[in-house]
């Protein structure tokens, strides 16, 4: 029996996250109904508790999902199928199910092109109309994988923000043999790292400050950690004298991203993830002199990165070194705080039955 109503996490602003009874949705044609057992949080999540909204749609209606108002939190979840819509034809009530919250047309250019997450009409559960941080959310069949027998559900709950690592690997571009700088060992660079672990044979370097992130970094794979300094570029230059091929930015720590293409061979690839808090300044000469290309990444690809990501997480310890902890909803906002302090370092869930 599916209640009518639930317990949702409410985004209604700045530092105003509510515990509230809302009514239960119900699946379109092509959607499911999820039972969420495990939600996740983001970067994304703590920048807006803390000084948004810039991209919730709380205060301006989204084009094209039409929400405005607040919002029910939550764009990294998995659950069981609990009802399926009439036109659902591959999976079924009983299921464990990963999400990739992301869902686009599938008739457009960029959809075709097999780049779904550049779609005109993509839209994100959690992110611009009502997310998983609930005991129930409704999404697409096309955004769905199946959960592997005897994957613990704590681990398959980081599903989705590892399909936005593997998704940033795809991205760099780093063909095998290739010479990698990974700028930043947080929760996404080392979900960077398990990408290229996983895409190519190619020689990683790690850069972060001393302790914990590093030491999980090399137990992870990375061929060679380096312990950020007063003179960082320097000692990386003497490691890589005529450039790395690839050099990919993962901290958005100010400064950051110019420091990766001083870093980047002639005709190498510059690969930016982090999120800059601040504008920042590029000397774009030796840019262009030295013909380096640069390319961002945003999301993931649901039909090519979620399965591998589900594969990884069930065939390595990359969630067992990641996961800080697993806790009831009523903890968001203290969660949402920590994490927009950086006194988280992994990943932590919630568990909406509890």
């Amino acid at each position: 029996m599916i209640s009518a109503t639930m317990k949702a996490a409410v985004y209604h602003g700045a530092g105003d996250v509510r515990i509230e009874t809302v009514n239960t949705p119900s699946p379109s044609h092509n959607q499911v109904l999820v039972k969420v057992l495990r939600s996740g949080m983001c970067g994304t999540d703590a920048s807006e508790f803390k000084s948004g909204p810039r991209i919730f749609a709380t205060e301006k209606e989204h084009p094209v999902s039409g929400h405005k108002g607040p919002m029910i939190l939550g764009h990294e979840f998995i659950g069981e199928i609990v009802q399926v819509g009439s036109q659902v034809k591959n999976y079924s009530v009983g299921e464990l199910v990963a999400t990739g919250a992301g869902y686009s047309c599938g008739n457009c250019k960029m959809c075709l092109d097999g780049r779904t997450n550049l779609c005109d009409k993509y839209v994100t559960s959690g992110l611009n109309r009502d997310g998983g941080m609930a005991e129930f959310a409704v999404v697409e069949e096309s955004t769905l994988e199946l959960v592997p027998d005897g994957l613990n559900l704590d681990i398959a709950g980081l599903a989705q923000p590892l399909a936005v690592g593997i998704h940033a690997a795809r991205r760099a571009n780093v063909q095998d043999g290739d010479r990698v700088i990974l700028i930043g060992a947080g929760a996404i660079g080392t979900f960077v790292l398990a990408g290229l672990k996983h895409l190519v044979n190619a020689e990683v370097t790690v850069v972060d400050f001393p302790g914990e992130r590093l030491e999980r970094a090399s137990r992870l794979g990375a061929d060679y950690v380096f312990e950020v300094s007063d003179s960082t570029e320097a000692g990386l230059r003497g490691i890589f004298p005529t450039g790395a091929d690839v050099v990919i930015e993962a901290s958005g720590a100010p400064g950051q991203m110019q420091m990766a293409l001083n870093l980047v061979k002639m005709g190498g690839n510059l690969l930016q993830v982090g999120l800059p808090s601040s504008k920042q300044e590029l000397d774009i000469h030796p840019i262009v002199m030295a013909e380096k290309n640069i390319s961002t990444t945003l999301a993931h690809v649901c039909s090519t990165d979620l399965a591998p990501a589900l594969q990884i997480l069930n065939t390595t310890k990359l969630g067992e070194e990641l996961l800080e902890g697993v806790f009831p909803m009523e903890e968001i906002s203290n969660q949402l705080t920590e994490l927009g302090a950086g006194r988280i370092q992994g990943k932590v869930l919630f568990d909406p039955t509890l």
